[in-house]
């Protein structure tokens, strides 16, 4: 007993730590802003939608095969180390960006550059926090991890607006990148894996009956290599692809759809609102899946999700605009709690690094399929209409997979004394 307590106290640090880690990472979004003054005719860029979207495009791709080294490395050295690796490599992106001119460059140093850093970081943030957590905890530590790069946007959408108007592009970028260097080696000095052989405390005995209906843990541990061998790795894989996708591509052109559709200029504020109802998402969905399972969670928010794609053409005031932005943020922040969990509850907490950071390679093609091919249909058609009946089709059809992919059978958890 006296050795459990300060384990719960010290998972509760790694989580906070984890979190703040996450949200300077989350600066990923300020490419959202961003982009918009490349495109502004009325400025110096003068580039295409497509050519805007290329280098958030190669971020997230880079971000989600860097997940697979970065998973292993931390499965073997601990999360402290990697984290600040991957703040100083992403701090170095931001700041190479400033010197960047062309597309090419820009996609060579934020998004190569900085889509290692972050794919180093995030990879080693939730699974040292889950691991000091019992198992019927498991979707809400997820949750509130990942929430920190959800909720990123609330401040860095109006912060790079601030700074791009007080400073210019260079500027922001600089002192982007310094600040997210320094502080993400702060917060990864309080990141650490549980003690060999730590088992987390059984929940209190007036949460017994929720926690039994959680989803269980994975029978036995799983490497990656055994993982490739089940079905239900690609059922999640294309689920990830076809969920991520319609999410990407709204914070990457909501800038963009609320001044072409409701002629409103302040395009930080959908930004922002999607940002607090993404980290919102991420909160309730692990809280929900370890009541009714990750399956049936998934299954709601995609077919919600799908309904506001297929509304989506009809926001033309500013209000409807926040309001689209809001429920794609709420649904979108689902799949970054549900997909962890569900690698967790299928294949185990020991390899979960690398094996997460495969099955997110998915949101490396989702980067793909819905900033770029958004952007491109845009450029042609004139505007995004298209691209949101495509996108809840394909949230449809993740839907409809969803309810194939079965919980795990439970696993005996041991006993625990005191």
């Amino acid at each position: 007993m006296a050795q459990q307590t300060p384990s719960v106290n010290r998972g509760w640090t790694v989580t906070t730590a984890a979190v703040c880690a996450n949200l300077v990472l989350g600066a990923l979004y300020a490419w959202g802003v961003i982009g918009k003054v490349l495109v502004d005719p009325a400025g110096s860029w003068h580039w295409t939608k497509t050519q805007a979207s290329f280098p958030f495009t190669v971020a997230t791709a880079t971000f989600a095969v860097m997940m697979i080294f970065a998973g292993r490395a931390q499965d073997k050295i601990g999360p402290r180390i990697v984290v600040m690796l991957g703040g100083i490599i992403f701090g170095l992106g931001l700041i190479a960006s400033a010197f960047a001119k062309t597309p090419m460059q820009m996609a060579l140093a934020f998004g190569l550059v900085g889509g290692i850093g972050i794919g180093l970081g995030y990879s080693a943030t939730t699974p040292p926090a889950i691991k000091w957590f019992h198992p019927s905890k498991k979707g809400l530590i997820t949750g509130i991890v990942v929430s920190g790069v959800g909720l990123a946007a609330v401040y860095i959408a109006p912060l790079t607006q601030y700074l791009l108007a007080e400073t210019g592009v260079q500027s922001t970028f600089l002192m982007l990148g310094t600040a997210a260097a320094v502080l993400v080696c702060l917060f990864a000095q309080f990141l650490s894996n549980p003690p060999a052989g730590y088992v987390p405390p059984a929940p209190a005995a007036a949460g017994t009956a929720a926690a039994g209906k959680a989803p269980a843990a994975a029978k036995r541990d799983l490497d990656w290599n055994e993982m490739l061998r089940t079905p239900r790795f690609y059922l999640l894989w294309v689920m990830f692809v076809l969920a991520a996708s319609a999410g990407l591509m709204i914070i990457m052109h909501v800038s963009i759809i609320a001044k072409e559709q409701a002629g409103w200029k302040w395009g930080f504020v959908p930004i922002a609102t999607l940002a607090v109802f993404n980290t919102l998402g991420r909160l309730a969905s692990g809280f929900l899946s370890d009541r009714i399972g990750r399956s049936r969670t998934m299954t709601l928010a995609f077919i919600l999700q799908a309904v506001n794609m297929f509304l989506f053409a009809r926001y033309t005031t500013p209000e409807l605009v926040v309001f689209g932005a809001a429920f794609t943020g709420l649904c979108y922040g689902t799949i970054f709690t549900l997909f962890p969990a569900a690698t967790a509850d299928s294949y185990g907490l020991r390899n979960l690094g690398v094996n997460y950071g495969i099955v997110f390679t998915a949101f490396g093609v989702a980067g793909v399929t819905g900033p770029i091919f958004a952007g491109m249909l845009r450029d042609k058609l004139g505007d995004y209409h298209t691209a949101y009946i495509i996108s809840a089709c394909m949230l449809l059809v993740a839907a409809g997979l969803a309810l194939t992919v079965r919980t795990p059978k439970p696993a005996p958890q041991p006993a625990t004394t005191g």
